[in-house]
């Protein structure tokens, strides 16, 4: 301990601009592989949940950004005419999230109430952690509707409770009936972006049926044919579709299937991935050759000192373990300042009360959080391993008389 002491303040820290600037680059470094291997292992979450929509016959519809949409043209019954068109004539799984309103709950979140029909339900097979699971064969005004709740309402709201508000697109007062809780951290990825995240911890998921829908107002409606999702289909009657959609409401849609989504998704996506993979190689070479280059400089300066520890039994084995165990500190420090950065960003939803990013983890960190940590982990070890070999095979190339002259 005493020697590794006079190692860090007489040689490590000799230049401490250098090692300023080379633990900042470090950071960098970290902090550039942290987030590529996120984003990598949230688009493999994301390419996961999108299994069961990648079959042939499902087709995916959404507005196209060039249309020249005039909502305010738009009524209920022109929507209502595309909806009936759809009953008889596809299969199709239906949708919407985001529709918020201030239920009351512990944390104070808003809550978004997110409809979901049946063969949506069958696709996006939502996780319990405890409850039943929903049915859809009740009837609008007459019965209890059935409900999951997220697991950061399951205190205020347990399953058997009932809630009585004014459902935000009917704008009818309803009685809903809490049949199950979502486990934690229960999320949905972009049809379009898989990488992007919502949580469900303070959602509310409401089924819907033929029924429902033709009680539900504009807002449904329209933002229901957004990301529609046509089952047992083909291009030819997603055409006809668009058709009758343009035809009653002045909107043109484009469908795709989920492999074309995830092909335009990966155009963008891989270039940007190369350009930050990049970035953080040259980084980490700058790295390498920057801390070599500190540590001879550093031995250089201190020869004397350096010499007689070799003179009185300091080994080169011992002299290995003791760059391992600075850099060991060093990147321990840079790991625990990225883990607190991280922790920092998860709990500002909170402090936001952004209930579709808040999310529960072991010290506020959620699973892909620790994956990317560790993987950042054995990136350094490679680093260090780099470092340390080439700086002691350095060392060993200068003559020991140097020392024993000065």
């Amino acid at each position: 301990m005493r020697i590794l002491r006079f190692f860090i303040l007489r040689i490590f820290l000799k230049r401490p601009i250098l090692v300023l600037g080379m633990i900042t680059l470090l950071f960098l470094a970290n902090y550039l592989s942290f987030t590529t291997v996120r984003s990598v292992i949230s688009t493999f979450q994301g390419y996961g949940e999108m299994e069961n929509l990648n079959q042939e016959g499902t087709i995916i519809a959404n507005l196209d950004p060039d249309s020249e949409a005039d909502f305010n043209e738009i009524n209920i019954v022109d929507t209502q005419k595309v909806y009936e068109y759809l009953n008889n004539n596809y299969t199709y799984a239906l949708r919407v999230d985001g529709f918020v309103t201030s239920l009351p709950n512990e944390h104070k979140m808003e809550v978004p109430f997110n409809y979901i029909d049946e063969e949506a339900y069958k696709i996006n097979q939502l996780k319990l952690s405890q409850g039943d699971h929903l049915n859809f064969n009740y009837k609008f005004n007459k019965d209890d509707i059935p409900i999951l709740v997220g697991a950061g309402l399951a205190t205020t709201y347990p399953v058997g409770s009932n809630i009585e508000i004014t459902d935000p697109v009917t704008q009818q007062l309803v009685n809903l009936k809490v049949q199950g809780v979502l486990k934690k951290n229960t999320q949905s990825s972009n049809f379009y972006a898989p990488n992007s995240k919502n949580y469900h911890n303070f959602s509310i998921f409401l089924p819907i049926n033929e029924e429902f829908i033709q009680n539900a107002g504009l807002d449904l409606h329209v933002n229901g044919l957004m990301d529609l999702v046509l089952l047992d289909s083909t291009k030819e009657e997603a055409m006809n579709l668009r058709e009758n959609i343009k035809e009653n409401l002045g909107l043109e849609f484009n469908f795709f299937n989920q492999q074309e989504n995830f092909d335009f998704f990966e155009d963008y996506y891989l270039n940007s991935l190369i350009i930050i993979c990049t970035i953080t190689l040259i980084l980490t070479i700058i790295i390498v050759g920057l801390a070599i280059w500190n540590n001879l400089v550093s031995v250089r300066l201190m020869i004397r000192d350096f010499t007689i520890n070799l003179l009185v039994g300091l080994s080169y084995s011992k002299l290995k373990a003791i760059f391992y165990s600075y850099f060991g500190i060093l990147f321990s420090i840079i790991l625990v300042i990225l883990s607190v950065i991280t922790t920092y960003n998860r709990y500002g939803s909170w402090l936001r009360n952004d209930s579709t990013f808040a999310t529960y983890g072991i010290f506020g960190l959620i699973s892909m959080d620790w994956m990317a940590l560790l993987i950042v982990l054995f990136i350094d070890v490679i680093i260090a391993f780099a470092i340390v070999e080439l700086t002691i095979k350095k060392i060993k190339s200068i003559p020991i008389s140097v020392g024993v002259l000065q």
